[in-house]
């Protein structure tokens, strides 16, 4: 096995931990929210939101690929959209706008990043 191809599989084992920590932690504080002049306001979403972007940045600079965050991003999507259409009592993730922003906001944030890593590949020569 060549060394890039090491490195992309190193990224993948390291974007599948790093994916469940972002969806659990990320989930964890989607409803938190505060209360302004009598409007609630999901600052826990946007904090989730910001905790991604910054573990998929890192999995990109690290590894100097997108596919690691790539991978991260579609694992966190895929567990927070199963944990959001479990049965009621179970479910971790309600249809509000803290859920809502936590869901699709993953798919923004992923995409942002993909469109950000490939600064950090290094230059052929």
């Amino acid at each position: 096995m060549n060394k890039r191809a090491a490195g992309t599989a190193g990224g993948i084992a390291a974007a599948v931990p790093a994916a469940l920590f972002a969806a659990l932690a990320g989930t964890m504080l989607h409803g938190q929210d505060i209360l302004v002049a009598g409007v609630d306001v999901p600052w826990g979403a946007a904090a989730a939101l910001v905790l991604l972007g910054a573990v998929e940045l890192w999995l990109g600079a690290a590894f100097r690929s997108a596919l690691p965050t790539a991978a991260c991003g579609a694992l966190c999507y895929a567990l927070a959209g199963w944990w959001s259409t479990l049965e009621n009592g179970k479910r971790l993730i309600m249809g509000d706008l803290a859920g809502n922003l936590w869901i699709y906001g993953i798919a923004v944030v992923t995409v942002g990043m993909l469109a950000w890593c490939p600064r950090y590949r290094p230059a052929r020569t």
